[in-house]
């Protein structure tokens, strides 16, 4: 055998010697060999003695025993034993080569570590192992990033101290030069399972770190009241399709599915003054909505009562000028008959005035110079009721 001392100058192989030599006596296990000579070396372990005694114990396990006793290789007992190692090895051959995928994962096979394919879910077969192993990363499973104040409160609740970075992370600065405190959460599952494994170190801190940078951008290019009331969706939009596009860039093999935005609010040492800012606004508010309504109430009942005076004055005007009109056009009519009978339209125009004047009177007609009535006939009492009515004015 190769370790046993074969010259007698303790120029042996393994055992290094026997005489002066380095090897101290010792066999390749690092011990003296069990059966001593002496002066000539040491013997190596009998080999064939521990072949017999593994197969008495392998006896043991296997129902029926495995023949007589020998040496390897001879006799019935010996080929058993071969037998059986050799199902065994192929059993566990078998086993190695044959995998299964759950619904909820992706099968990634790696060839002697290196990437070859990914498999969907079901029961496929590889190469033995360690030719090929198989990784099998949940890829339906949605999960939850937090940046802000719950990132604190989980830290806080698992009884880790919680360091001023993470209690700092939620304070943004917006476009209007206001420092304001977001918590937020990102949700995201696996999309391409080999990048996912392969292309990032800690997909979860990833994450994590490119929301909270696409966040900060997009607060800082809005302002506070905006981030509190209509922005606050677009601003969800805005993050996710931008993380998503850094993440692709990475080869992250990340889906993001959704970014909610849960607090939009002051810094928790200034609240009390901004809510004190927010009722100053919203009594500014309420005051100049009860001022538009006001001036909407007052102003159209004025442009009304305006319009109303105009519509009268044009009306008067009208009928000023219509009245003058006529009176111009009875003059002309008048006038135009007393140039053809100056004396009969005299004394026309005299009776009418007459008339005008005394028509409402109880009067008697003298003549000229005092020396007669004139008679006349009363018309005012041939009406019905006339007579009774000149009594009592009587």
């Amino acid at each position: 055998m190769p370790w046993s001392n074969q010259n007698g100058d303790g120029n042996g192989g393994w055992q290094g010697g026997g005489n002066g030599g380095n090897g101290g006596g010792r066999g390749p296990w690092g011990q003296p060999p069990s059966g001593g000579g002496g002066g000539g070396g040491q013997q190596p372990p009998d080999l064939e003695e521990l072949i017999r005694k593994g197969q008495e114990r392998l006896r043991d396990f296997i129902p029926g025993g495995g023949g007589g006793g020998g040496s390897v290789g001879s006799g019935a007992g010996g080929k058993g034993v071969w037998l059986v190692l050799a199902l065994v090895v192929l059993g566990l051959l078998a086993y190695s080569s044959v995998y299964r995928v759950n619904t909820d994962e992706e099968g990634v096979v790696l060839r002697f570590g290196k990437y070859v394919y990914s498999q969907p879910p079901g029961l496929h077969f590889k190469l033995p192992y360690p030719i090929e192993t198989v990784l099998t990363p949940q890829v339906t499973v949605v999960n939850t990033v937090d940046v802000g104040g719950n990132a604190s409160a989980q830290f806080a609740n698992r009884g880790a101290r919680t360091s001023p970075a993470l209690g700092k992370e939620g304070l943004m600065l917006t476009g209007d030069e206001n420092i304001v405190d977001i918590n937020f959460s990102v949700l995201w599952r696996i999309g391409d399972a080999a990048e996912f494994l392969f292309n990032v170190e800690d997909p979860r801190q990833t994450v994590k770190a490119v929301a909270e940078s696409v966040m900060r951008e997009v607060v800082g290019q809005a302002t506070f009241q905006v981030l509190q009331t209509s922005g606050r969706l677009q601003a969800q939009i805005t993050v996710q399709k931008r993380m998503q596009e850094i993440l692709d860039g990475y080869g992250a093999g990340i889906t993001v599915t959704e970014v909610k935005l849960q607090k939009v609010d002051p810094p928790a040492a200034v609240i009390e003054a901004f809510r004190d800012v927010q009722a100053a606004r919203a009594d500014q508010e309420r005051f100049r909505n009860e001022a538009e309504a006001y001036a909407n109430t007052v102003v159209p009942k004025a442009r009304g009562d305006a319009e109303k005076l105009i519509q009268s004055a044009s009306a008067y005007r009208e009928q000023t000028v219509a009245q003058a009109q006529g009176e111009s056009q009875r003059f002309l009519s008048i006038y135009n008959e007393y140039k053809d009978a100056k004396d009969v339209t005299r004394e026309r125009m005299f009776l009418e005035t007459m008339e005008r004047v005394l028509g409402g009177m109880n009067k008697v007609l003298m003549g000229e110079g005092g020396g007669g009535v004139v008679p006349y006939l009363p018309l005012n009492q041939l009406s019905p009721g006339a007579g009774a009515r000149t009594e009592e004015s009587r």
